[in-house]
């Protein structure tokens, strides 16, 4: 039986006093690939940052009151985030593969460099083990020939297979993506969902966020969409760029042809 690796239920998200999101309800299991759609401001990246503990679920003290009796649950990777410490959040993001659309690598050192500070941040203390993480990660994402390259001499599609890398250091059973394609063109944005759905494929779970539409429908996934403070799951992803379509066959096509208009 697949493990569960998110569970919300009944989970609102807060950006200080406003309330993003509300009665987010999401179940995500082992070897899935899901994407997370909405405009820009709905709430997708603050929902992200709940599953790593940058804002936290249900809001603050006074929030959570205001709440009452309300039956919510928030697990990721067994972790409690209703109650997590702050003490613990470096234990849950070291399980964690975390992807931003900015890279973040650290641009005074090299590919290699950037790998080995992660490893060793995260515990890894043998250098012949480091070495060979580092050689693994990179010939997975195609990119053994840039080890000994600034970030500043990658292009954007390179840098961002190296942050790729680098998030699955640790072999992580969940990576977040915030809009991994969003500064890249369109070819790269493909080669860069292809290796996405390959750790997928060989057991991790992927939740990405994208604008891009044209993906879902060339990579197939479970889709998560954020729109007037509410999250839905929509199931026809035949539908996704039907602007054509007449007639709906369903809700969940409906919601479809709704997403594809407020995109296109």
């Amino acid at each position: 039986m697949a493990q569960t690796l998110i569970n919300y239920h009944n989970i609102n998200v807060y950006q200080e006093d406003t309330l993003i999101l509300e009665n987010v309800n999401m179940n995500i299991g082992e070897g899935e690939f899901v994407y997370l759609t909405g405009k820009v401001g709905s709430g997708k990246s603050s929902l992200l940052k709940t599953l790593y503990g940058e804002l936290p679920c249900n809001g603050d003290k006074q929030q959570r009151k205001a709440l009452g009796d309300v039956d919510s649950e928030a697990t990721v990777l067994d972790f409690d985030m209703l109650r997590i410490r702050r003490k613990h959040l470096p234990d849950l993001r070291r399980s964690l593969g975390i992807i931003f659309q900015d890279f973040q690598l650290l641009t005074d050192r090299t590919v290699r460099e950037n790998l080995r500070f992660v490893l060793r941040a995260t515990g890894w203390k043998n250098k012949e083990d480091i070495s060979r993480r580092i050689d693994e990660v990179l010939s997975l994402v195609e990119m053994t020939d840039k080890a000994d390259k600034m970030p500043n001499e990658l292009s954007g599609g390179e840098q961002q297979r190296i942050a790729i890398a680098r998030a699955i250091l640790n072999s992580p059973k969940l990576i977040l993506a915030d809009e991994p394609t969003g500064n890249l063109d369109t070819e790269t944005s493909r080669l860069i969902t292809e290796l996405l759905r390959g750790l997928c494929r060989d057991g991790s779970s992927v939740l990405m966020i994208t604008h891009n539409l044209s993906l879902l429908e060339e990579y197939p996934g479970r889709v998560f969409h954020c729109k007037n403070s509410t999250i839905t799951e929509l199931t026809n992803d035949s539908a996704a760029l039907d602007t054509e379509r007449k007639e709906a066959d369903s809700d969940d096509s409906q919601g479809w042809k709704d997403l594809a208009n407020e995109f296109l």
